[in-house]
Order: C-alpha cells, then sequence, then structure tokens
C-alpha cells in the first residue's frame, strides 16, 4: 500500500480566496435565509445596524436550532452532513462563504429545545494568526445568553456579521458616506429577498414564511403580475430530464403581462418591472425548490427584445436535477441542461410571438391616439361609456342641425383609418 500524504491547504490562503466566490450582499444574505428555511423556520428578522466599526447585520430566524455538534458541523467548509430531497442547502458551504464574503468575523449563536445556548465564531483575523481550520466557542461567553435572548420563541439561531470590511468603506468608517452605505443596504435587500422568496412569502410553497428587515415586514414580488386581470396563462409544459441515474421533471409556465395602458394602475405597472427593469426582467424564472435562483433573460434560446418584455415564463426543477442545471455555490446562476434548451424552443418562441403581438396592438393604439389627439385636440376621451356618450351627443346634433350625412361619411373614414376611435364612439 502506497504511504499516504496530507496536503491539507492553508486555512489562511484559501480562506482568504473563497471570499470572492460571487456573492453580491443581497445573495450572500438569501444564503442565509436558505439554513433559516431549511431550520424549518417560519420567521426571519434582518438587522441591518450602522455603528462605525461596530456595524452589525443580523439574521435571526425561529427554527429547531442546532445543538453542539450540529453547530460545529454547520461550521465546518465543506459539511458532512446530508441534504433531504428538496433541501436548500446544496454544498455545506452557504454559511461560511456567504459570511465572509461581506464580513471578517461571523457570530453563530444556537438553542434547540432542550439544550444549552451554543455559540461558535469564526474570525479570518484568528485563522490568518494560526493558519488552522478552526472555529471559536464562545458558548460559555457572559453577552451569549443576553444574545440569545433575541430569539423570541424557545429555539432558533442568530447569525452576526462583524468587521464589514465589505461593506464599509476602507477610508472613513465611520463617516456620513459609510452611514449611508449600511443605511441603503436595506432597501434593497427587500427588493431582492421579496423577488427570491415570493412563493415562501405568499404562501405558494410548502413552507410559508414571514421575513422582516429592520422591522419591516416584507410582501411577495410576483414576476408574473396575476392578480392583474389582464394578465395571460398560456398554459403549462412539462418535460422528463434524465441526467445520469437521476431522472425529474421540469414544468414550464408561461405568463403574457398587460401592456401599461392595461395594468390597473401607472403603480402596479411599475412594481411589475422589478429589480432590473421591464426589459432586463423579461425571460425565463428559474426555480430550484420554490426558491427562485435565477431571472431574466433567455438562457441562450433567444436574445432580450424591447417587443418581448412583457414576456415571462417560470422554470421549475427539484434538487434531484441539480447536477443536470449544473447550479453554483451561491445560488445565483444555472446552466439549462441542452436537452432542455431544445425542448423549450417552442414554447419560449410562441410566448415571444404573443408578446410581439401584444407590444405592436399597443403601439398601433397609441399611435393612432395620437393622431386623434393632433386632429381633434382631445387628450383624453375617458372611458367606453363616455365615448359612446360623446358619439351619441355628435350623432344627435347632427340629426338636428341636417348635417347627418356628413356624419355618416366621417363615421365611415374613421372606421376605415381609426377603427379604435370609431368603436370608442360607438361608430362601428
Amino acid at each position: 500500500m502506497n504511504k499516504q500524504v496530507s496536503v491539507a491547504p492553508s486555512a489562511r490562503r484559501l480562506t482568504t480566496s473563497l471570499r470572492d466566490i460571487g456573492y453580491s450582499f443581497e445573495s450572500a444574505v438569501a444564503d442565509i435565509v436558505d439554513n433559516s428555511i431549511a431550520a424549518g423556520a417560519n420567521n426571519v428578522d434582518i438587522q441591518i445596524v450602522f455603528d462605525g466599526l461596530g456595524s452589525t447585520v443580523t439574521i435571526i430566524d425561529n427554527g429547531h436550532g442546532m445543538d453542539a455538534a450540529g453547530i460545529d458541523e454547520a461550521m465546518r467548509f465543506g459539511s458532512r452532513r446530508s441534504y433531504e430531497d428538496q433541501e436548500l442547502g446544496r454544498y455545506g458551504l452557504g454559511l461560511k462563504t456567504a459570511s465572509l464574503s461581506q464580513c471578517r468575523r461571523v457570530e453563530v449563536v444556537s438553542k434547540t429545545t432542550d439544550g444549552p445556548v451554543q455559540a461558535r465564531v469564526l474570525d479570518l483575523d484568528f485563522i490568518r494568526d494560526v493558519d488552522d481550520w478552526v472555529t471559536l466557542d464562545y458558548s460559555t461567553d457572559d453577552d451569549i445568553n443576553d444574545r440569545a435572548q433575541l430569539l423570541s420563541d424557545k429555539t432558533g439561531t442568530i447569525v452576526t456579521w462583524e468587521k464589514l470590511d465589505r461593506l464599509l468603506p476602507a477610508k472613513s468608517p465611520e463617516g456620513g458616506w459609510a452611514r449611508r452605505r449600511i443605511q441603503g443596504l436595506g432597501p434593497k435587500l427587500s427588493s431582492y429577498l421579496s423577488m427570491v422568496f415570493h412563493r415562501f412569502l405568499s404562501g405558494e410553497a410548502a413552507q410559508h414564511v414571514s421575513i422582516t428587515v429592520n422591522g419591516q415586514q416584507l410582501a411577495p414580488w410576483d414576476p408574473f403580475a396575476r392578480e392583474e386581470k389582464n394578465t395571460k396563462f398560456l398554459g403549462t409544459d412539462e418535460f422528463e430530464i434524465e441526467h445520469g441515474d437521476y431522472a425529474g421533471t421540469v414544468t414550464v409556465n408561461r405568463f403574457l403581462l398587460p401592456p401599461r395602458t392595461r395594468f390597473s394602475s401607472r403603480e402596479a405597472f411599475d412594481a411589475a418591472s422589478g429589480i432590473d427593469k421591464w426589459n432586463k426582467q423579461q425571460g425565463l424564472y428559474i426555480y430550484r425548490a420554490d426558491r427562485l435562483v435565477q431571472w431574466g433573460g433567455w438562457s441562450g434560446i433567444r436574445t432580450i427584445d424591447e417587443h418581448t418584455k412583457l414576456a415571462r415564463a417560470s422554470v421549475d426543477f427539484g434538487t434531484s436535477l441539480d447536477d443536470a442545471f449544473n447550479i453554483n455555490v451561491a445560488k445565483m446562476r444555472v446552466n439549462l441542461p441542452s436537452q432542455l434548451r431544445k425542448m423549450l424552443a417552442r414554447p419560449v418562441n410562441e410566448l415571444c410571438i404573443a408578446a410581439d403581438a401584444a407590444y405592436r396592438r399597443e403601439n398601433s393604439l397609441k399611435h393612432e391616439t395620437d393622431t386623434t389627439e393632433k386632429l381633434t385636440g382631445i387628450k383624453d376621451f375617458g372611458g367606453a361609456e363616455s365615448g359612446e356618450a360623446i358619439g351619441l351627443a355628435l350623432r344627435t346634433a347632427a340629426a338636428r342641425t341636417g348635417n347627418f350625412e356628413a356624419l355618416s361619411a366621417i363615421s365611415k373614414l374613421l372606421k376605415q383609418e381609426m377603427p379604435t376611435l370609431a368603436k370608442h364612439l360607438g361608430f362601428d
């Protein structure tokens, strides 16, 4: 038997490299929320506090908590624990890599139903000094029990990010610009989490979860504007995908959102545009176990186009197909399997044809309205009832003044050149 030689990596160097795995602030927090959901939490509270160099980001949940063995395993890079089907975890790296992408020190405090409070700290400065894969046990620290009081339920976990070197500016971390930067994180995070976890927030997922950011409870943001009566559902398709020894079903639902004039309000239209606005938000919304992992664009099936900005489709797959979708560590990017991309070409193109037709109808109507304004000087004809009332008034005036034939000729011309206006006036 050949001699075995240990080649464990340098903790100092590798932990520093893992900080740049590709997280944004929002996606890093979302990865911690994944852990909370996996722990059975139905309440997650996120607190972002500016205090200069002492600024913190804290995520508190009421999940089942962790005992000593559980918290030690959670702090391991590449956890040995197995993941159940449809569980949001994947690589056993999220808690560590997500946290350290934003800070140099992460503290985890956890409490189970019948066990003592457990606390562990992962500190990059300490790891730099000892160059070893170690965490610090703070369970007997005097401040830990006070911190555990943040757990309103009997069980749960508190993750606190400290030494926010990736969020605070290196120069003047106590200054006004630093304050504005930290305080500006909340609104962006809220929009992001409202989108990524919208099925959990709305109760569509099997597990209903309430999330608050700095005391504000988040409302779900539905990419498909299904509450709008003029949103069109264009059908469901299911595709069987095989990858190695695994097979699973991918479900696709297609939606055509209404143009601006057919939304219930301008505010609703603006809200539906999403965090990246209309053009970039068109396309495929890919869900893994009800959690949104990628949105916008057509994944190489076609290109983004102004004419198809109202087209959106959900693509759902289960965790058994993780390898097929090649999901990354940050759970922000997936690659569609080539066999699925081919299958999606037909339903995607049908959706985009419908979106293009709706866009052109809207533009045609706008052009016709603009032309009418130029000819008549009237900017707003009101609703259908007021349009018919105007038409009736015109017919009555024409009859009383002996000009009914002239009105008939005008009506005929309008029906030919401006059919929408003619219908609006009741001339059709």
